[in-house]
């Protein structure tokens, strides 16, 4: 498939919940998804569980209010489940995932998946060849158009490999969690694996407008007020970070926002970045990073600043 550099990530728009991200409208979130659209991102990343199955269908209701030809191709995730409490768990049984990707199918109104993908390991579940084959046999049955993994390290990647080809890996990656640059990016690099990459704005941190006195008043229903990224002394060191990309994206004439992602999708084997927004405005805010080239000058400005600030964790170069 060929995707635009930056594509639209859904988590927010699932709302609260165990993972969720607080409160959110969803004419808000389909006028997000439209305005990303409308400015040539071709594709979006959703997972059945953002929302317990909410995210899905909001983005089935931003899909049919579009003309079919101007859809975006649709990206989602299987192997996290939940029971009529809301309690989320792990299965990644055959018979689990084919149920999922019909439910999915249904929620997302459409008749094929772009690209599914097992969205965690589950280490009490069946071997991980059972799974991949599971959902190599969807690709085969016309539900599935490409395969792919979320989460997932060297070891599971080369298991999976073995059984048929995964078709691209979904880490998370940004300036401060950089572990990805050591291992699983060279791995797909050298296998012809495609990486979108999620959180390169790492869930907000690095978005040019996010301060402390945000970080304080987050809701409980928004799981970053639990995070420890979001909590002294971290949060001191990641805000620092932020500070020290301003003069980098004012020389660009762009977003502090638009030079993390761009960070990401300068590093050798990413494909691209899966760019969060919960209403049009934070769209606006990342777009320029699918057209913004670092230099080798930038990116040693910001090793620099990695190194200066001591946020994050990960090789401040890869």
């Amino acid at each position: 498939m060929a995707i635009t550099t930056v594509g639209f990530g859904s988590w927010a728009t699932g709302g609260p919940g165990l993972m969720g991200w607080g409160v959110q409208s969803d004419d808000e979130s389909i006028a997000a998804i439209h305005h990303a659209v409308a400015h040539g991102v071709n594709w979006i990343d959703t997972a059945a569980v953002y929302g317990f199955g909410h995210a899905e269908e909001v983005v089935g209701r931003a899909l049919s209010a579009l003309p079919p030809a101007d859809r975006p191709l649709v990206f989602t995730k299987c192997g996290l489940v939940w029971d009529e409490h809301g309690v989320e768990s792990n299965d990644l049984t055959p018979e689990s995932i084919r149920r999922e990707c019909d439910d999915s199918l249904r929620r997302l109104g459409v008749d094929r998946i772009d690209l599914y993908q097992i969205h965690a390991r589950d280490p009490d579940g069946p071997p991980i060849e059972e799974s991949w084959g599971a959902v190599l046999e969807l690709v085969e049955a016309g539900k599935v158009r490409h395969a792919g993994v979320s989460n997932f390290d060297v070891e599971l990647l080369e298991r999976c490999e073995a059984v048929g080809h995964v078709a691209s890996l979904q880490p998370p990656l940004s300036l401060i969690h950089r572990d990805a640059t050591a291992d699983v990016l060279p791995w797909c690099a050298a296998h012809d694996t495609g990486v979108i990459v999620y959180s390169p704005m790492a869930s907000g941190l690095l978005s040019g407008t996010f301060t402390a006195e945000r970080a304080a008043a987050l809701p409980g229903d928004d799981w970053r007020s639990r995070a420890a990224e979001f909590r002294s002394p971290r949060l001191e060191r990641n805000l620092a970070l932020q500070d020290a990309l301003r003069p980098l994206a004012h020389r660009h004439g762009t977003s502090v926002a638009a030079v993390a992602i761009a960070w990401t999708t300068a590093l050798p084997g990413v494909t691209a970045a899966i760019a969060g927004a919960r209403t049009p405005a934070q769209v606006n805010g990342w777009l320029d990073a699918s057209d913004l080239h670092l230099t080798p000058d930038d990116l040693q400005e910001i090793a620099t600043a990695l190194h200066t600030t001591g946020a994050g964790h990960g090789p401040p170069t890869p």
